[in-house]
């Protein structure tokens, strides 16, 4: 008897054994499927139907907070009109710039719309769609600071910079030493008070920055690089059916006029073009 129960018990335990494993093979079947689906970025966002973009929210006139706490701004309606048109909807990601990239790396966002300019080491390592703004690297001085009158005034003075921004790499290759600041505010705020001696920055930026403050602004425009430079959106190499995707609605934009419409409403001019 004792014999027996043995035997069936035994047979219960390899039973419930091999339905287990059987059970933990499948899963790992269908998960194995699920990872292997070969679904492309692109297609995944379509599936969600939500286009998730890095910005900064603090960068007047590109990304920014209206006066009702509305995230607005050049860039921000930019990418809202190309989610329109790839019928999806957008979900902002508000970040400070210095940890933008490493965003974007983490895959806390599919793209970034903040201005990003388009360098020949970013795009060893990034994507980049068709740009929709030319602009001008211009040297921004103190009002009081006579000393600083051009690019080459900077050998051995202070500049206040985002340290991965291209207005930086200016500023070191002019022989400026850099004062580390997370966006553009913090570096007028310190050439406003006299904490550094300049900074190079983006024109329409400073522009935007001068008609708010009047006559009171505190500093000037100097100089200006002859060169414009070129913003677009920014991506994660590989993903290449996103970045035609967005590239395509942005052309068309440019074609039908919309892109010059939201650059007159914001600036006064068209900066969609050189």
């Amino acid at each position: 008897m004792r014999k027996l129960s043995f035997y069936l018990f035994t047979l219960t335990l390899i039973l419930v054994l091999t339905a287990c494993g059987s059970k933990g093979e499948n899963q790992e079947e269908e998960s194995s499927d699920s990872a292997s689906s070969g679904e492309n970025l692109y297609e995944q966002i379509k599936d969600k139907g939500v286009l998730t973009v890095g910005t900064e929210g603090t960068y007047p006139p590109y990304t920014f907070h209206d006066e009702q706490g509305k995230l607005t701004g050049y860039d921000v309606e930019v990418a809202r009109e190309v989610a329109n048109r790839l019928d999806l909807e957008v979900e902002f990601k508000e970040t400070k710039w210095d940890a933008m990239f490493a965003g974007l790396n983490s895959e806390r966002f599919d793209m970034i719309a903040n201005q990003v300019g388009i360098k020949p080491d970013r795009e060893e390592k990034y994507a980049f769609s068709t740009p929709y703004t030319y602009t001008a690297a211009v040297l921004v001085t103190n009002k009081d600071n006579s000393e600083v009158k051009s690019f080459e005034d900077l050998q051995g003075k202070t500049s206040a910079q985002s340290l991965t921004s291209n207005y930086a790499e200016i500023a070191k290759d002019n022989g400026a030493e850099i004062q580390s600041v997370e966006g553009f505010n913090p570096a007028m705020e310190l050439l406003a008070t006299g904490r550094v001696d300049a900074t190079v920055n983006d024109r329409l930026s400073v522009l935007d920055y001068l008609n708010q403050k009047g006559e009171n602004a505190p500093v000037e425009i100097v100089d200006e690089a002859e060169d414009a430079s070129e913003s677009a959106m920014m991506f994660r190499q590989g993903n290449e059916e996103l970045v035609e995707a967005v590239s395509g609605a942005i052309d068309d934009m440019k074609e039908d006029g919309t892109l010059a419409e939201i650059s007159e409403e914001w600036f006064g001019e068209d900066v969609s073009t050189k």
